[in-house]
């Protein structure tokens, strides 16, 4: 398993992040490694929600099938997700309002490769820290969003 743990503070109130992130048609605006979303459904913010996503790393495409497990609107939000070869993973996203009117945005994405904990090696071999470099550069992109800037 790997865990990727990043943050920001956003010039804006929670709603206006939560409304952003939560919103499947916003992901190729931010999140660098995203191709494309198909919503399974009609409420996307619902407990239960369902998407398909193409995602795309090191020069290889795959979907993964997303559900939203648990949902504390505008607050928190955790997607499971089930990747190629019985790999999974989980999202999840905290969304803090901060005295100065800022929000903090905190990502954790767990990622477990297949292949037990031969696969965590050379999923760590292959990738390094490119899953950290990526989640950095996408939360960069959704501030800057958000910001207007």
């Amino acid at each position: 398993m790997s865990t990727v743990h990043v943050q920001t503070n956003i010039q804006a109130p929670p709603q206006a992040v939560w409304d952003t992130v939560m919103d499947p048609e916003r992901l190729v605006d931010w999140v660098t490694i995203h191709r494309s979303v198909k919503v399974r459904g009609d409420d996307p913010r619902r407990q239960g929600a369902r998407m398909d996503q193409v995602l795309h790393i090191l020069g290889v495409s795959f979907k993964v099938h997303w559900t939203l497990e648990s949902v504390t609107a505008p607050r928190r939000a955790e997607w499971h997700g089930r990747g190629p070869a019985l790999s999974h993973a989980m999202i999840r996203y905290e969304l803090t309002g901060e005295p100065d009117g800022t929000t903090r945005f905190d990502y954790v994405n767990e990622f477990h490769p297949p292949g037990g904990p031969l696969g965590s090696v050379a999923s760590r071999v292959l990738v390094g820290h490119m899953p950290e470099r990526e989640a950095q550069e996408s939360l960069r992109r959704l501030k800057s969003l958000i910001e207007g800037k």
